[in-house]
């Protein structure tokens, strides 16, 4: 058995100095990590500002942070439960508590029910229809960690789940989706399609060993103009959103920051680079976040 914690682990010293359980299952839930639960929850914090929760909902905001860290944690033991073959071939992988020894299988399947209970004292402080509307993530969840297996786009089903806080918080504000809803999740669909095409840029060659596909191994040489691409769509998808939400030129210009920040990820994006540029992603979330505060407020 080994204790190693993982390379990419934000948070070394504050982890390492747990004992050895629950420093396994703090590895587990990726709590060393909190870029996780801060692209978790943009998606939602940016549907809330939009559609004018803000200020009145508050509150919802802190809920929807609680809900994020809790199931992006229960996401990670679910996935790391099914992948646990795989990520014992994977360097990068090999060391996380399943595959390493350090949290059993049994104990795994513990920890993912108490962060769903976590989640389920979220859930009860929705109304019924966006209530239903969470629930409905839970069949995505579920195959997201065998899509690698079966398509070389496993980051698109990514986006689809990962972006799904933004549907939960538009339905609580405003009661029903709308075509500015939809617009918003196709742009933060693309968005993550864009950074976790460059989070797997680290792995593509011991994925190419063990036969997992992504989307950085599909675009292979072309992979900054993919980026580029997918960031092009977001940007574009937002803008329309703002648009239907609030029509004038002035309020596009909030978008210019996050757009300015995507486009600087893409000029320079490097294999060295990868992990920082997919880390700067929560940056460019309160980006867009203060952007739909400006609209949603009407400022």
């Amino acid at each position: 058995m080994t204790t190693d914690i993982v390379p990419d682990s934000e948070h070394k010293g504050l982890v390492g100095r747990l004992p050895p359980i629950p420093r396994g299952l703090a590895l587990l839930a990726r709590f060393d990590r909190p870029i996780g639960w801060w692209l978790l929850f943009w998606p939602g914090a940016w549907a809330i500002a939009l559609a004018g929760g803000l200020p009145a909902r508050w509150p919802l905001l802190l809920w929807f942070l609680l809900g994020s860290i809790a199931m992006r944690g229960a996401g990670c033991v679910y996935n790391d439960i099914v992948d646990r073959d795989l990520d014992a071939q994977v360097a990068r992988t090999r060391a996380r508590p399943i595959p390493s020894g350090l949290v059993s299988l049994k104990l795994a399947w513990a920890w993912l029910g108490a962060l769903s209970l976590v989640g389920l004292v979220v859930l009860v402080q929705l109304s019924l229809p966006a209530a239903l509307v969470a629930l409905a993530s839970l069949a995505l969840v579920a195959a997201y960690p065998f899509m690698k297996r079966i398509t070389w786009w496993p980051q698109a089903w990514l986006g689809l789940v990962f972006t799904w806080a933004a549907l939960v918080g538009w339905v609580e504000v405003r009661g029903r989706a709308d075509w500015s809803l939809a617009l918003l999740y196709g742009g933060a669909i693309a968005w993550v399609i864009g950074y976790d095409t460059i989070y797997a840029m680290q792995d593509r060659e011991d994925d190419a060993l063990v036969g997992v596909r992504s989307s950085a191994r599909r675009l292979g040489t072309h992979i900054r103009m993919g980026v580029g691409g997918f960031y092009a769509v977001a940007i574009a998808c937002w803008a329309g959103a703002v648009w239907l939400v609030h029509p004038d030129p002035l309020a596009l210009a909030a978008l210019l920051p996050i757009a300015a920040h995507l486009g600087w990820q893409v000029a320079t994006l490097r294999d060295d680079r990868a992990l920082a540029l997919f880390r700067s992603n929560r940056f460019a979330g309160l980006l867009m976040f203060l952007a739909c505060v400006v609209v949603g407020t009407r400022l």
